[in-house]
């Protein structure tokens, strides 16, 4: 399976945009995008006008490198909503922000979605008290995830019941449960990425 290896910071850089990859660093002076927010290269300050084509292609590649995910997954996320009704832009981010790994992040059960990732890989998550391991597993309204109890003694989520997590309006979070349950399907109001999805769906369009 394909996978990145380079630094997180130079996606951030080459979309222009803080994908918050880098956990609590993207919110501090280190973050690269405060420290050198030109794209990577020795084109990186070229004044060039970019294309029609070259626009709506940066901004897909910025929301599939924010959520970690690869070009035949995200074109199916695409694919999915353009069946279902509603706008088909927003539908795909709703989709996309009701993935397991996306939740566990928007919870404050790990810094990034990569380790939002990990975690849910490594089963520590339970959704309705029934572990899933699934980074893609769609949550409905209603649902409960949790960290596992075994896992709840760690020191990766020892910090967590401490912290005072914002939480998007339509989840929940008890931290000294750690458990979160999800209120209603995210609208497009509720996704604080900035994001133009009508250029993603023009692409995918042609």
């Amino acid at each position: 399976m394909a996978k990145y290896i380079n630094a997180d910071c130079r996606l951030c850089r080459r979309e222009g945009a803080k994908l918050f990859l880098k956990g609590e660093r993207c919110t501090s002076k280190k973050c690269a995008m405060e420290r050198r927010p030109v794209t990577p290269g020795i084109h990186g300050n070229s004044r060039k006008k970019p294309s029609e084509y070259a626009i709506q292609l940066r901004e897909k590649q910025k929301v599939k490198r924010a959520y970690g995910l690869l070009e035949k997954q995200f074109r199916g996320y695409y694919k999915e909503a353009s069946r279902m009704k509603g706008k088909t832009g927003e539908v795909m981010l709703s989709l996309l922000e009701r993935r397991l790994d996306n939740v566990v992040y928007r919870l404050g059960l790990g810094a990034s979605r990569a380790q939002a990732r990990q975690i849910v890989n490594h089963a520590h998550v339970l959704v309705n008290g029934k572990c899933v391991n699934i980074p893609s597993y769609q949550v409905k309204a209603g649902d409960v995830v949790s960290v596992k109890e075994t896992s709840a003694k760690s020191p990766l989520f020892a910090t967590v019941k401490d912290a005072r997590v914002i939480v998007p309006k339509w989840l929940e979070f008890d931290s000294s449960k750690l458990s979160g349950k999800i209120l209603n399907l995210p609208a497009r109001e509720d996704i604080d990425l900035t994001i133009a999805e009508h250029l993603i769906i023009e692409l995918y369009s042609k």
